[in-house]
């Protein structure tokens, strides 16, 4: 039996619970949070998407609003870290070098300066660290990249990808709204575009970028297009200074050789396929979410199983990358070589 620990019970804290607490072999034994309030407040919470509405049963559950007393006091054998962004990498290294695994919440951290060193503590402690970048493991998204790594219906000549949601207002302390300390919708939301791109497409050649600032004094909403060595046209765009009504979206239009791929979480089915000659497919998607496969996979990396490789620590590293070169796209007005 695995005995797992949770850092920071907001949002994707509660998330993190819901997903530890469906599997068989492994306990949430301890739990931190440096605002002994949240520890306090089992109710389930709402965000951009659903998944975090359970209450929660704490009853067994060793209280912790020291991090540091944690990892000495709980005897864990990995840890989960869904707290602010600015705190990710102290904890995550913190963590690795007292010999104990680490799921930590996307993005990686504010800076690829602090994402060298977690890089450099996992190697050296020897320890896993897994990056949440859940829509690697989105069923919808899964599928697409086996499809599109088949070449069943050819290569690729197009895609754009949309993550559009209100603004976020949920987070502990606004923590979202503090761009100094969550780097903005580009670092927390557009990021899941930009490292699917990265997945998909490996790194681009350059990016070109236009940005607007937005409630957290960041770029908050941007497009962005991702350029190769050949002539495929890669588009994202995100941010969320969507209005309170409009909720939250995400979605994406691949164009193939000889079909288009169309998914939306708004709408039902959520993905299609289009081929070029014959019927719209509407692909079986497996039950569950990306949240709940990400850890399922970081529970067989740290139980010893083999298993596919989707995410490592360096590609996380490289996709903050990106996203810096974005940034600095909007600042100079002018594209950014990442090769």
């Amino acid at each position: 039996m695995l005995k797992i620990g949770i850092v920071g019970l907001g949002f994707m804290g509660k998330m993190h619970y819901r997903c530890y607490n469906s599997l068989d072999n492994v306990r949430i034994t301890a739990i931190c949070d440096a605002d002994a309030e949240q520890l306090n407040n089992t109710s389930g919470v709402s965000g951009n998407i659903s998944g975090a509405e359970e209450e929660l049963d704490l009853s067994g559950i060793q209280l912790f609003s020291d991090f540091s007393k944690m990892l000495k006091a709980a005897e864990l054998d990995a840890v989960s870290i869904a707290s602010p962004t600015f705190l990710h990498a102290a904890q995550t290294i913190e963590a690795l070098n007292s010999g104990i695994h680490v799921f930590c919440e996307k993005p990686m951290a504010l800076n690829s300066q602090d994402c060298g060193q977690m890089v450099e503590a996992t190697r050296r402690s020897g320890q896993v660290l897994q990056i949440g970048h859940c829509i690697r493991f989105w069923p919808e998204y899964v599928q697409t990249k086996e499809i599109i790594d088949s070449g069943q219906y050819g290569k690729v000549l197009a895609a754009t990808f949309q993550r559009l949601s209100l603004t976020p207002t949920w987070s502990w302390d606004n923590c979202f709204l503090d761009g100094k300390r969550s780097g903005g919708a580009m670092l927390d939301l557009h990021i899941h575009d930009a490292d699917y791109v990265h997945y998909v497409f490996g790194m681009p050649e350059e990016v070109f970028s236009r940005g607007v600032i937005g409630p957290s004094g960041d770029y908050d909403h941007t497009v962005t297009q991702y350029l190769y060595d050949d002539q495929k046209v890669i588009t994202a765009e995100g941010g969320w200074i969507m209005a309170p009504d409009f909720g939250f979206e995400m979605s994406f239009k691949i164009v193939l050789e000889n079909a288009t791929l169309i998914y939306s979480s708004a709408q039902q089915p959520t993905f299609k396929i289009c081929p070029k000659d014959g019927e719209t497919i509407v692909p079986e998607i497996p039950d569950g979410d990306g949240y709940s496969f990400e850890i399922q996979h970081f529970v067989d990396m740290i139980s010893g199983k083999s298993v596919q490789s989707v995410i490592t620590p360096e590609q996380s590293a490289d996709s903050i990358k990106i996203i810096e070169a974005e940034k600095e796209s909007i600042r100079k007005r002018n594209k950014i070589q990442l090769n």
